[in-house]
């Protein structure tokens, strides 16, 4: 087990929120003897910022809901920045198992498990907003998801530096497209007539936007009636197929080279 040092890493070195996640950090024997946890911590911490937002998480509210002192958590947390980290690499974010979850070919793996960060997103979207780095990559949500796209990539003859930046580029391009579904949330559709219309095209003209000012004219762009409630998914396709389209293409070219 790792012993607990003032500088927020353990003797071995290792960053301590990733020693708590993994179970190998020493509980602290000076806390409160009954009902308090790492896990617990966290679990609560999870609760509040699902219900109202990651600015509602604070060290006083989370020692409030569990019914001990703010004091009490700081045996456990050193401050808020590792809370957060071990609540975006928490396991319980991670959906249920579900069986045999595997998929024919590479491609419908990838597009799997894209859906199953943008789920996690979708679920908990405070996660959106908080800072990524080298610690946080050690986490086992983020291990699981990590590993969970590079065997979803096992057919392709990709080294394991390029599976974790193909990981790297789909979970970047989920992360946009959820940050982008949570800003529309709630906002009202914006749509007005012609006469609006119109007084944009004064303008918004041709010559000035030869391309997106007829789409913006003839109500397709914004504005419009709403066709469906789809939201962005069918943009969300879209980008996803055109970046497996270019990874089949790198690797048709490789084993073309090789061949």
């Amino acid at each position: 087990m790792a012993e607990r040092t003032e500088s927020g890493k353990t003797e071995s070195g290792l960053p301590r929120p990733v020693a708590i996640a993994w179970g190998t950090y020493v509980q602290p024997q000076n806390g409160p003897r009954r009902g308090l946890s790492h896990e617990r911590i966290v679990e609560q911490a999870i609760a509040i910022a699902d219900a109202e937002g990651l600015a509602a998480v604070t060290m006083a509210r989370v020692a409030k809901e569990l019914g001990f002192t703010t004091m009490s958590l700081y045996r456990y947390v050193t401050n808020k920045d590792e809370l957060l980290l071990l609540m975006v690499g928490s396991e319980s974010l991670l959906p249920a198992p579900s069986g045999d979850d595997r998929h024919a070919g590479w491609r419908d793996e990838l597009r799997a498990w894209a859906g199953l960060l943008r789920g996690m997103y979708r679920e908990h979207p405070w996660m959106l907003d908080v800072p990524r780095g080298p610690t946080s990559v050690l986490m086992p949500a983020s291990m699981y998801v990590a590993d969970r796209g590079m065997r979803a990539m096992s057919e392709l003859e990709l080294g394991e530096r390029e599976q974790i930046s193909v990981v790297l580029a789909l979970a970047s391009y989920v992360a946009s497209f959820a940050g982008l579904e949570r800003d529309l949330a709630g906002q009202d559709d914006l749509e007005f007539g012609a006469e609006a219309i119109a007084e944009l095209g004064e303008a918004i003209t041709v010559e000035r936007f030869p391309h997106l000012a007829p789409l913006l004219l003839s109500g397709g762009y914004v504005g419009g009636p709403a066709e469906d409630e789809s939201g962005v998914d069918d943009e969300y396709r879209l980008g996803l197929d055109l970046l497996l389209d270019g990874l089949a293409v790198r690797w048709e070219t490789r084993r073309s080279s090789a061949d």
